[in-house]
């Protein structure tokens, strides 16, 4: 194997020889023995060595309750077909694929105990390790987990007639042959797709770039050099599916499989399920892992709000909860609360949020093509006056009352995603070409009065010509009786008419009863909605290339944006220039796979052109306040796929946390 592939042992047996102690901050404690072995003093090594931790320090808690909103109930079991955040925070701890992350976001051993590439990612090469197994829900094994499981997975995830064109963007994007196999399976009638599978010659093992030359060797091909490929391994699209199941259940009865009915690989068996109440998992008796630290039992409770979930912590019911604006005034309000020392910034969530804009609305009143707001969004000038205008500093006090401008973004991409050779995050490079300042902590960065002044007036004379009346009415749309969302909403209806003047813009708050999609957003009757992106992936294309015009793939600028259905007029001229350029500079980027320093340089001169014309409006990050018995940052953080949720090697506390400890295991686990 390559040098990052011997690497990857190295680093596979440290972490083994650091689990084998009982301990989860393996790196931190693999560099002090190090440092306190090389430091030829006997003295100094006594006075630095530090006792284990045993699993009754570190693991007290064996029973873990933790609560969940109750909108976000997961809709699908089927790892391979869903893409909802809501599904994989539940199901990561019932299926495990290639690889996982550590507490860093580094990639570490899973399914796959080595892997790596020796062609610069044109093709790569994982090794299954022995003895998987697939289990049913009581923990019966039901069959040998082996490489020949990719495949079947991957087959299944390209094939039209059973997975519905879930998670294909990225194999069709990256893996030879992918494109070609889709196409050709929806070519097929229903029953004929869903005969195919990925047996030693079959159809796809002929089309598609993946081999298994034995039952621990699956080797990918990509269509060109992906030197980012592994990071894929830990998104749903490259899990495995046995076909065993498919065989005992069906394809029909894989799509609508249930805890009950599917097979686990995974940390946890869903033992218990009852839909928006509560679930309860168990470890899994056959997992890989027998050296890691996992719960007795997990239970999730569904809750309504979270002031209830906040009750239920200060009983002692479950172990963590995000504090709303309100409960966190009850506890700063009093400096002998009980939890007055317990305040944690939670870890931020991998998702960049965005305004993304309607360019395609219908009115609500009549379901015709609302005109007015379609010609002043395409303006550029007034996407700049928002842009610039709005002061979102008391929107994100509803995150984080404490320190709201933690929560400002400026990006398209999220933070911490990737990184320079020489270590420079790749936002950094959009920071530069945006001209953007440095955080101060009392005003948000881009926020500019003057150059709002100039662009609303701008707006104002040249939309004045084009028919435009105002005030432009704003439609904003939240869930019908969901007072949290309501008063968030108000918040922000404030923030756009203050910033701005009814003059101009006035927000409407707008309702739907159960579904957005089907309510609001396939009819088109938003001007904007809120939405965050997490990478599948780790390189900036995955979230660029969700605002490119005419890609069927690309999932904002088809569904949201609805770009694609805008004619060109004298009004829309100018925003679709501003699209074809931004897809030339996207596709310029993207074909840059030999040099990473030179595709992110490329990929931010995309991004910075996205946002200094307005495409696009950043939000905010997810940063927000806690109370925990879970040490949050002692739990898997990858910027990418969806196994942060694994509930494996969580250090825990029977008392909640103070910020002190928080604070003092940051500094110690740097």
């Amino acid at each position: 194997m390559n040098k990052n592939m011997t690497k990857v042992l190295a680093l596979a047996m440290a972490a083994a020889m650091a689990l084998s102690a009982c301990n989860t901050t393996k790196e931190n404690n693999t560099e002090n023995q190090g440092e306190t072995q090389n430091s030829g003093n006997n003295a100094a090594n006594t006075e630095t060595q530090k006792p284990a931790e045993s699993n009754e320090d570190k693991y007290p808690i064996k029973d873990l309750v933790i609560a969940r909103a109750a909108n976000r109930e997961l809709e699908s079991f089927n790892f391979l077909y869903s893409q909802r955040q809501e599904d994989s925070e539940n199901t990561t701890n019932c299926y495990d694929g290639l690889l996982e992350c550590d507490n860093k976001g580094n990639l570490k051993p899973c399914l796959a105990e080595e892997w790596g590439t020796e062609d610069g990612g044109l093709t790569w090469t994982f090794k299954i390790r022995d003895g998987l197994k697939w289990v049913d829900v009581n923990g019966q094994v039901k069959a040998d987990n082996t490489a020949y499981d990719w495949a079947t997975g991957l087959e299944w995830v390209l094939n039209f007639h059973k997975n519905d064109s879930a998670n294909t963007s990225m194999p069709m994007e990256m893996i030879k042959g992918a494109t070609e196999y889709y196409e050709y399976t929806k070519s097929l009638s229903k029953e004929e797709a869903c005969a195919l599978t990925a047996e030693e010659g079959s159809k796809f093992l002929e089309m598609v770039g993946i081999e298994v030359p034995d039952a621990n060797t699956v080797i990918y091909t990509c269509i060109t050099e992906k030197p980012y490929f592994d990071t894929v391994a830990l998104y749903n699209c490259l899990y495995p599916m046995s076909k065993g199941i498919v065989d005992e259940l069906g394809v029909d009865g894989v799509k609508a499989m249930d805890n009950t009915t599917m097979w686990y690989n995974g940390a946890y068996l869903m033992t218990e399920y009852e839909q928006n109440s509560s679930k309860y998992l168990v470890p899994n008796p056959e997992y890989w892992d027998k050296e890691s630290f996992r719960f007795d039992s997990v239970t999730i409770r569904m809750c309504e709000s979270t002031d209830v979930m906040y009750q239920l912590f200060d009983n002692g019911e479950i172990d963590y909860v995000t504090l709303s604006e309100s409960n966190l005034h009850t506890i700063t309000s009093d400096p002998n609360h009980k939890f007055a020392d317990n305040i944690v910034d939670d870890i931020p969530s991998k998702y960049s949020y965005q305004f993304h804009w309607n360019y395609n609305k219908n009115d609500e009143d009549t379901n015709v093509v609302d005109v007015n707001w379609n010609t002043a969004i395409a303006n550029k000038a007034f996407r700049l006056s928002l842009y610039y205008g709005i002061d979102l500093t008391e929107y994100y006090k509803r995150t984080n009352a404490l320190d709201p401008l933690k929560c400002e973004n400026n990006f398209y991409t999220m933070t911490g995603l990737c990184h320079t050779s020489d270590g420079r995050d790749y936002t950094d490079l959009v920071k530069e070409r945006l001209g953007l300042g440095d955080y101060n902590g009392t005003t948000m960065v881009r926020h500019n009065q003057e150059k709002a002044e100039e662009y609303k007036a701008q707006a104002i004379e040249e939309l004045t010509a084009l028919g435009v009346t105002f005030p432009v009415e704003m439609d904003y749309y939240i869930a019908g009786g969901n007072q949290a969302a309501l008063d968030s909403a108000n918040v922000l209806k404030d923030c756009v008419e203050n910033s701005l003047g009814t003059d101009y813009v006035t927000l409407k708050i707008c309702t739907y009863v159960s579904s957005i999609s089907k309510e609001v957003r396939q009819p088109r009757l938003q001007s904007f909605l809120l939405n965050g992106w997490g990478a599948d992936y780790g390189d900036p294309m995955n979230y660029l290339g969700q605002e490119m015009r005419d890609v069927d793939n690309a999932v904002y600028a088809t569904t949201y944006a609805n770009i694609n259905d805008v004619e060109e007029t004298e009004a829309t001229k100018d925003l679709l220039a501003t699209y074809a350029e931004y897809n030339r500079l996207v596709e310029k980027a993207n074909a840059i796979n030999d040099d990473l320093d030179a595709r992110y340089e490329a990929f931010a001169d995309a991004e910075a052109y996205l946002l200094s014309n307005g495409i696009v409006m950043p939000n905010n990050y997810g940063k927000p306040l806690c109370l925990t018995r879970i040490n949050i940052h002692s739990k898997m953080n990858a910027m990418y796929g969806g196994c942060n949720e694994k509930m494996k090697n969580w250090e825990t506390s029977l008392e909640p946390f103070t910020t002190a400890q928080i604070e003092a295991y940051i500094a110690e686990n740097k």
